[in-house]
């Protein structure tokens, strides 16, 4: 029997360390690894500030934006949180599409290299915890459904706008003669945010600060640029065909 109990205490034991690993692969670094951002950024703008007002004013233009129905379903598209968002949305600015299946290297670095820029914002975003508009002017947003579970989750910066942008940098990295129409799409998406009514500008102009300084970390890790060149080979020799 007490070696039966040391059998499975070793199998359980091994579980637990290859689950481990596979998290740990999910990411280039840690977020202990990223910059710090609580070092170096400015919280969110006071209430009684100008650069309140002019979020304030942001948000009134984002109501206003609802009124398009195409810029309306944009946002409610972004709205939907992954990898598989930014694949299909930006594929056409991209100028292949992009899928697991179809291009699995560039769907590899983009997956993993979002999900280690996205762990920058994770303190941060606990440590201010600010109010989302939508709750502090009592309205609903275009994504009604989201309102409860990120009503729980702080407002600054804007992770689906560090997700936008970790896209738009990782695929012109890819694909360089792209960056204006991926620039352009990855700026709207995190624009949606604000039409939608879940973010302030301010969350939104911090998120894509935030993706740089994590995004030019990445660059300092060699598997992170073993991928990046197999990403690079994959989309020439699919642009070549």
């Amino acid at each position: 029997m007490k070696f039966l109990l040391k059998l499975l205490l070793v199998e359980v034991l091994g579980l637990f360390c290859t689950l481990g690993l596979q998290a740990q692969s999910e990411t280039y670094f840690t977020a202990d690894e990223l910059p710090d951002p609580l070092v170096w950024i400015p919280g969110p703008p006071d209430s009684t500030s100008i650069a309140f007002g002019y979020d304030v004013n942001q948000y009134m233009w984002g109501k206003e934006q609802r009124k398009n129905a195409e810029r309306a379903e944009m946002a409610i598209r972004d709205a939907v949180y992954g990898t598989n968002t930014i694949a299909q949305e930006y594929s056409d600015a991209f100028g292949i599409t992009i899928s697991a299946e179809g291009t699995p290297a560039i769907y590899h670095v983009l997956d993993k290299g979002c999900k280690t820029i996205d762990l920058i914002c994770q303190e941060i975003k606990k440590f201010y915890m600010r109010r989302r508009p939508f709750m502090v002017f009592k309205e609903h947003t275009l994504v009604p459904g989201d309102e409860e579970h990120l009503s729980k989750n702080g407002s600054y910066p804007s992770g689906h706008t560090i997700l936008g942008w970790s896209g738009t940098l990782i695929l012109t990295e890819i694909n360089p003669d792209a960056a204006d129409e991926l620039s352009d799409r990855g700026y709207e998406y995190g624009q949606s945010r604000v039409i939608a009514g879940y973010h302030w500008q301010s969350d939104v102009n911090a998120g894509r600060v935030l993706t740089s300084a994590a995004f030019a970390r990445l660059h300092t890790n060699k598997e992170y640029l073993d991928d990046m060149a197999a990403a690079r080979k994959e989309f020439e020799s699919l642009v070549a065909k």
